[in-house]
């Protein structure tokens, strides 16, 4: 799923630590928020579309 570019970006790695954080501690509303911040931002600034 994720693209090269992905694994260069700072925000996202940092929404991926976030999300993975938020799981680690069972905190299934802020991993859903995260991945739904990532997408927001993967579209703006990556230009992925669904």
């Amino acid at each position: 799923m994720s693209s090269n570019s992905d694994a260069e970006c700072r925000e996202c790695q940092e929404l991926d630590a976030a999300e993975a954080e938020a799981r680690r501690v069972r905190d299934e509303s802020r991993a859903t928020d995260c991945r739904v911040l990532r997408k927001r931002h993967r579209d703006a600034e990556h230009g992925e579309r669904p």
